[in-house]
């Protein structure tokens, strides 16, 4: 699937948001890729995420026993993504702040792919690579829908993306001033109670 075709997805779902948002990462964006309103038709998601098991496929070497993804963004296009691979899919959770394998048992060794819906700094996958290895498993590779740095952030293990969508960001004091003129809206899940 052509990174082109990825974004027009996107763009017929009408989730390419023009405005001022607070991503999770902190950073402010006059762009936000609100994945949501993709993953509300079970066709566009499957186009997707067969995509993107295929590209792991092609880039992974050796077997995967496991996909993870953080919540809230990452458990539909993780499950998805592991169903065209033929494996589990199971998700982190904060736990006083820190991301938990809570609900789900994993073997120690085993080969895991981080699956996420937007990459934009890299935290929510490092994140996860810590709790995964933290119960002994082996992350082979993060794979996401979009990048949005570009290549730009580094997330600890090859990084697989079925498109690179560069959008500007900016830390909170440093907005040009036709973004500081809007009203931010914050649209991600991080911080949910």
């Amino acid at each position: 699937m052509a990174p082109e075709e990825v974004l027009d997805i996107f763009r017929d779902c009408g989730a390419i948001l023009e405005g001022h948002f607070v991503l999770t990462s902190g950073l402010h964006s006059p762009i936000f890729l609100q994945k949501a309103r993709v993953f509300q038709y079970p066709e566009k998601t499957e186009i997707l995420c067969k995509a993107l098991a295929d590209r792991i496929r092609a880039e992974v070497d050796g077997p995967i026993d496991l996909i993870v993804a953080p919540a809230v963004g990452g458990i539909v296009p993780g499950y998805e993504t592991a169903r065209h691979l033929g494996v589990r899919a199971v998700w982190v959770e904060r736990e006083a702040g820190v991301f938990q394998l809570r609900r789900f048992e994993m073997e120690p060794g085993a080969r895991v792919v981080i699956v996420e819906d937007i990459l934009s700094t890299g935290l929510s996958i490092r994140e996860t690579i810590t709790a995964v290895k933290a119960i002994g498993g082996e992350v082979v590779a993060a794979a996401v829908l979009i990048d949005r740095s570009a290549g730009e952030a580094d997330v600890g293990v090859p990084l697989i993306a079925l498109a690179e969508h560069k959008v500007p960001a900016y830390p909170a004091d440093q907005l040009p001033p036709e973004l500081a003129a809007m009203p931010a809206v914050k649209p991600g899940s991080r911080g949910l109670a």
